[in-house]
């Protein structure tokens, strides 16, 4: 089976889009698609990229593009009161969750407290709800993430070390190699090269 690796971070406003749309796709194209979170900032400083924090015009433009897209998707958009979040714990559990099977049950509701609803996912006791409500023990979740420190640590250089500068970042292994995508805008093409490896026009 064809795969699409997904790497995300829950701060990534163009990820939380991608999410929603991103299973769908992919099953529709005859793959299959691996969630995998990354840390951003780590890219960021890893590539010399910078965020659009960083750059106010670029800031101010993006709350508009994203309107448009959530529209376009009819899918809920909120700008959070946190922003950019600390995302590393929330990272740290989704890798804690995977180990669970949970992984992509967590993300959803992640992206959904926070860019659905304006939430802050910082916080620990929102943490631990929003396992408890994707059928996990979150206070045990949120007590073992720490432990995947290092896991996340080495998701994101294996990202980087492949190419990876933004986020979304989508990996099509394909009969030429990998093929790589980034951004939002970008999940289009990487269906298609994912429709190529599995033998669909």
């Amino acid at each position: 089976m064809v795969v699409l690796e997904f790497f995300y971070d829950f701060v990534s406003p163009y990820s939380y889009l991608a999410s929603t749309r991103v299973e769908a796709e992919v099953r529709k194209a005859g793959g299959q698609v691996r969630f995998r979170p990354f840390l951003l900032g780590g890219v960021l400083k890893a590539t010399g990229n910078r965020a659009p924090l960083e750059t106010p015009a670029k800031l101010r433009h993006m709350w508009v593009d994203l309107t448009r897209w959530a529209k376009r998707l009819s899918v809920p958009l909120v700008q959070p009161a946190c922003f950019p979040v600390a995302s590393i714990l929330a990272l740290r559990a989704a890798l804690a969750a995977e180990k669970q099977g949970k992984l992509v049950p967590f993300t959803h509701a992640v992206y959904r407290a926070h860019w659905g609803e304006g939430k802050d996912v910082s916080d620990p006791e929102l943490l631990v709800r929003i396992a408890g409500s994707v059928g996990l023990d979150g206070p045990a979740l949120l007590a073992a993430a720490p432990d995947f420190k290092a896991a996340l640590t080495q998701q994101t250089q294996e990202a980087v070390e492949r190419g990876a500068y933004g986020a979304p970042t989508f990996f099509v292994r394909t009969a030429d190699g990998d093929e790589m995508f980034v951004g939002n805008d970008r999940l289009d093409f990487a269906i298609e090269a994912l429709g190529r490896a599995v033998g669909r026009p």
